[in-house]
């Protein structure tokens, strides 16, 4: 899929590609509504409008906000596309699929909790769990009886944290799809804390990703 991506977008990686393979595995149709966070260039949107679905697609920044705009429109998709902080547009509203490819990268004790331009994409708190769990907490009240999240994450972000978080909202959980690739630049550049943290052993330069699906039951 082409997308068009500025500077300071995060581009579609790996993470991506995990999130979007699991959305293709669900039942969507016109009847459904999906809401998509942390949308970036709207690459997932753009997987789950391809079904005919009704999608909502948020993020913070409002290069990424103008980016899925045209990347909506350039693949004749309808996207309704929103600027704010993770639910905070879509307040009072119900979805059958919530989709996140939140920031989830650990940064250095002491650091700003969470970067600017584009490091809004990536960095997430000492633990990389700032987004991660306001989703855990937030996102279950917006589900629509039998609604599914997916959410994508590293491994050096616990995974565990994750499940346990979402069960405890009340939701089914599980791991949907795994993959393990090589560090890029932003882990690469980070590896020296992630040894130092115990997250990763020495010398070593992969993560797992998963995606982390919940189910609200009926």
């Amino acid at each position: 899929m082409h997308l068009v991506r500025p500077p300071g977008v995060y581009p579609p990686q790996g993470d991506t590609e995990l999130l979007a393979s699991c959305v293709r595995r669900e039942p969507l149709d016109d009847s459904s509504r999906v809401l998509d966070l942390c949308t970036g260039t709207g690459a997932v949107a753009l997987v789950a409008a391809r079904t005919g679905a009704r999608v909502t697609a948020v993020d913070l920044s409002a290069r990424a906000v103008a980016t899925a705009w045209v990347n909506s429109r350039l693949h004749h998709r309808r996207v309704r596309v929103r600027r704010g902080d993770l639910l905070a547009p879509v307040t009072g509203r119900t979805y059958d699929l919530v989709t996140a490819n939140p920031p989830y990268v650990p940064v250095r004790a002491g650091a700003a909790a969470a970067g600017r331009g584009a490091a809004l994409a990536w960095d997430a708190g000492p633990d990389g769990r700032l987004v991660l769990d306001r989703i855990c907490r937030e996102v279950p009240g917006l589900l629509a009886h039998g609604g599914v999240l997916l959410v994508v994450q590293s491994s050096l972000a616990d995974i565990r944290a994750t499940l346990c978080l979402l069960r405890a909202a009340g939701l089914r959980t599980g791991v949907a799809a795994r993959r393990r690739q090589a560090f890029g630049p932003v882990m690469t550049a980070r590896a020296a804390l992630f040894e130092q943290r115990g997250l990763i052993r020495p010398g070593r330069r992969e993560e797992e990703l998963v995606v982390v699906r919940g189910v609200r039951e009926r």
